[in-house]
């Protein structure tokens, strides 16, 4: 049996004087300490992971993990048409990382209402279009369907911009674009409202059949603004962005037209990096919610030290070494951990299980993008924090520990 172990227990779970040694104010005030820091990086991380995901997504959504276009373009969404072929699309797909291409039109138009106006983006879509992220964010009616002859010219509009021109279901407006210098129009019907919260693309985006877009452009039925691809993994978008530009780079379409592929951190910049701004906020909860936890395990076990100060006397005069004494201190502040650790797992997973479910804690949408605060239960970083802190934990109290040869068996003995 192991010697440090057996004492070990006794201290933790034997009663002396009516209650357990471990269970005075300061010791559960250090389990707390423990519980309280586990339970604030779970959620820091969670929270950043979830806040991240989800903001890239509604980003993703709105422009695809890349986008491959004329290398002719400047940065407006007036763009020099390619030629796309089937076989096209199927060779990209078919690329490692890759899980889905889709054609892809835009055109900027002011929308003119009786009262007000909005300019936007009008953004075509073909059959290929993978529509997920708007069934996902559609609050009213449906997605365009371009087979139903009954509702010609079909679009979804934003929320955002139903509200400013004080549009919903079922109601049309007038669109015009400035072509060749001359002022064309169309009329419109909506048959779907989005909301993404995302105010710099919801005041912009309007949802239309590609088609729509070719004939106001005077474009061949081949001919596209781009094409979108999506990725299986995000964290590979590099890579797998790399191997797209390659391919691309020498690839000419039927009116020898060059090609450019860009990925969604290289079209939105100043998101992106923002969203990498935040793993550094997380790093310094962890960093000084670890401190608390390490400084208050500390005064816990300097208690139980004293406290157990006739028993080391004791161990010491029977023989036993400092360095078996000091481990039979590791093992009660062992104890300690864990017992924090276990209560700050419980109370960490309530909260983000009950805010998965019900999502009681705001948020300001014109600021955060999000409703509501979004998370990400991450079983493998959870239990990568856990084991971190556990085995940090422990070697912080190696140190501590060494206060025990400073105990004289002698003079404890003598005040027993």
């Amino acid at each position: 049996m192991n010697f440090e172990l057996f004492i070990a227990r006794r201290i933790h779970f034997s009663k002396g004087d009516g209650e357990k040694k471990a269970s005075s104010p300061a010791i559960k005030i250090a389990i707390a300490g423990v519980a309280i820091g586990l339970a604030a990086m779970i959620l820091a991380l969670s929270i950043v992971i979830g806040f991240k995901s989800e903001v890239r997504n509604k980003v993703v959504g709105f422009g695809s993990h890349i986008q491959i276009t004329n290398l002719a373009n400047n940065n407006s969404y007036q763009m020099h048409p390619v030629c796309v072929t089937p076989e096209l699309l199927d060779a990209l797909q078919e690329l490692p990382g890759i899980k889905h291409a889709q054609t892809f039109a835009t055109i900027p138009g002011i929308i003119k209402t009786d009262s007000a106006f909005q300019g936007i983006v009008l953004k075509g879509v073909g059959d290929d279009y993978d529509w997920n992220f708007f069934k996902k964010n559609l609050i009213e009616g449906n997605i365009i369907n371009p087979k139903d002859t009954t509702i010609e010219n079909q679009v979804i509009v934003s929320k955002l911009i139903a509200n400013k021109l004080d549009l919903k279901i079922g109601d049309s407006f007038l669109t015009y674009f400035i072509q060749d210098e001359k002022p064309r129009f169309r009329k419109f019907n909506i048959t779907g409202i989005y909301n993404t919260n995302l105010e710099e693309y919801d005041k912009l985006f309007v949802i239309t059949d590609i088609n729509i877009i070719r004939n106001l452009n005077k474009w061949e039925a081949d001919e596209v603004s781009g094409i979108e691809l999506l990725v299986k993994n995000f964290d590979d978008l590099d890579k797998i962005q790399q191997n797209v530009f390659r391919e691309m780079m020498v690839y000419r379409d039927r009116n020898d037209n060059t090609f450019l592929s860009r990925s969604i951190k290289e079209m939105n910049p100043m998101i992106f990096n923002w969203l990498e701004l935040l793993d550094m906020n997380v790093v310094i909860i962890m960093i000084l919610m670890f401190a608390i936890s390490i400084f208050t395990m500390i005064s816990g076990l300097l208690i139980i030290i004293l406290e157990r100060t006739n028993m080391i006397g004791m161990l010491k005069t029977l023989g036993a070494r400092d360095y078996s004494v000091r481990k039979v201190f590791l093992y009660v502040s062992s104890f300690l951990i864990i017992k924090g650790m276990i209560w700050g797992n419980i109370i960490a997973l309530a909260i983000l299980l009950l805010q998965d479910k019900f999502g009681f804690i705001k948020l300001d949408p014109e600021t955060y993008y999000v409703s509501e605060m979004p998370i990400d239960i991450n079983i493998f970083y959870i239990l990568l924090i856990n084991i971190g802190t556990l085995i940090l934990s422990v070697l912080a109290m190696v140190g501590p520990s060494y206060i025990i040869a400073k105990i004289s068996p002698a003079k404890s003995l003598r005040f027993e």
